[in-house]
């Protein structure tokens, strides 16, 4: 059973928290001209700003700023929807905030304007995920794709690739029903030439989704390495600035530095490690603890060497130790022995001065690399992990309608499951509990 639309009235701050020039409290649901009378105290024309005062109770103002009114269903939510736009003060839009409750509307939970804009009909289930995805944003490519999401290039190509599901499943369902009859004319469609097509189609639009989600995501990086190679200088020059302290004195760094940084608009969050090696001191035995659990969460790790004398024993342990993950070994501190910044054939070393800045730029590109991470891929889209999921299930399911091409019941199976699995992306299917999962990370007030 599909979930319903709620018959309350929601109101909450839409601005961030803290003081600013202006703040927004808004509402939607059933009688917002009830507290428009209540507020106001006068009617608003639809769709016009208007400049008002908001009363309390007593008819006292509380504000004074412009009010908009947006009947339903011309609106974001679908629903009556009324913002007030004041002064920006935490104080006094919480007096506006209470008026509001006091005039029948509930506070509103994280999320609750987009997810009734999405059971409305205003928009599916990608749209409103891109909108918390674009206030989160991390970089300006990261917002272009957000923004492509939202105004629904995702949804269109992930719609075309369900009509074009349904258009094959007809053929097969009625070369099924009638076997003498469309067998030809299932030949003559030529039904496979249609499956490699819409398979091909799929894998763009995966290939766009994965480079979407690494700029949501991104690539975490731990820089390891014993003590006085580099670690922390090699963190600044990354990020541009004096994020670490730096100095000639072993174990300066006792905890992990965290840092995010961005390499052509693709975050990456570089942590700064202890050095690892043998102590009695039980702070920097602490740090050494949280650098290998920094290095069970990440994505790649650095090794730092000190490239005056190469891979020592300790290095060889610490590589034994680590985890399944991407390595490069970076040796540091070539501005000392005269060498050139290269990259091995192989991509798993760089010889770099992180002092100078030398061969900084081969690591960037590196990392990008081991991120999967294609430098053209501008028409991407910003999607999560369930998206990926979703796309690679439909892909499975293709692949294995391909190879069930002569047992046609089996085929229209995985035909429908294909599409299924696509249009939970939109959420034609899709479960109150996951809805609930995915609106509860939003902003209050979105």
């Amino acid at each position: 059973m599909a979930p319903r639309l709620p018959n309350d009235l929601i109101a909450a701050i839409a601005t961030a928290p803290g003081r600013g020039g202006i703040g927004v409290v808004r509402l939607s649901g059933p009688d917002v001209e009830g507290v428009i009378r209540g507020i106001i105290g006068r009617p608003l024309k639809p769709r016009l700003a208007t400049y008002a005062r908001f009363l309390d109770a007593a008819g006292e103002t509380l504000d004074e700023g412009i009010a908009l009114y947006f009947p339903a269903p011309h609106s974001f939510t679908g629903e009556s929807v009324l913002e007030l736009q004041g002064h920006g003060g935490p104080q006094v839009l919480r007096l506006i905030l209470e008026r509001c409750l006091e005039l029948g509307a509930r506070l509103a939970e994280p999320g609750e304007f987009s997810r009734r804009a999405f059971l409305s009909g205003k928009i599916d289930l990608a749209q409103a995920e891109a909108i918390a995805d674009l206030i989160d944003a991390q970089s300006a490519a990261a917002a272009r794709s957000a923004m492509r999401s939202l105004t629904g290039e995702f949804s269109r190509e992930v719609h075309a690739l369900v009509d074009a599901l349904v258009h094959l499943r007809m053929l097969v369902e009625a070369t099924l029903d009638f076997p003498e009859e469309e067998i030809d004319a299932f030949d003559q469609a030529d039904a496979e030439g249609q499956l490699v097509a819409i398979q091909d189609r799929l894998q763009s639009v995966l290939a766009r989704a994965r480079q979407g989600a690494l700029l949501r995501e991104g690539l975490s990086v731990v820089l390891i390495g014993q003590p006085n190679v580099g670690k922390s200088s090699l963190l600044n020059r990354l990020a541009g600035y004096e994020a670490a302290i730096v100095t000639d004195i072993a174990g300066t760094t006792r905890d992990t530095v965290r840092e995010a940084i961005q390499i052509e608009g693709v975050p990456i969050h570089v942590v700064d490690t202890a050095g690892l090696r043998e102590t009695t001191d039980p702070v920097e035995a602490q740090g050494i603890a949280r650098t290998w659990a920094a290095v069970a969460r990440a994505d790649v790790a650095l090794l730092l060497v000190d490239a005056t004398h190469g891979v020592s024993a300790r290095e060889a342990e610490i590589i034994q130790a680590l985890p399944d993950i991407p390595l490069i070994t970076v040796h540091n501190k070539i501005d000392l022995t005269g060498e050139t910044a290269h990259l091995s054939a192989d991509g798993r070393e760089v010889w770099l001065s992180a002092r100078e800045g030398s061969g900084i730029d081969l690591l960037q590109r590196r990392l990008l690399e081991l991120a999967g991470w294609h430098a053209a891929a501008e028409g991407s889209y910003m999607a999560r992990s369930r998206h990926l999921a979703a796309l690679r299930q439909a892909a499975h399911h293709m692949d294995n309608a391909r190879a069930q091409l002569g047992q046609l019941e089996l085929m229209a199976e995985e035909l429908r499951l294909a599409q299924e699995a696509l249009a939970a992306i939109t959420g034609e299917f899709t479960s109150d509990d996951l809805l609930g999962v995915i609106f509860s990370e939003f902003c209050i007030g979105k």
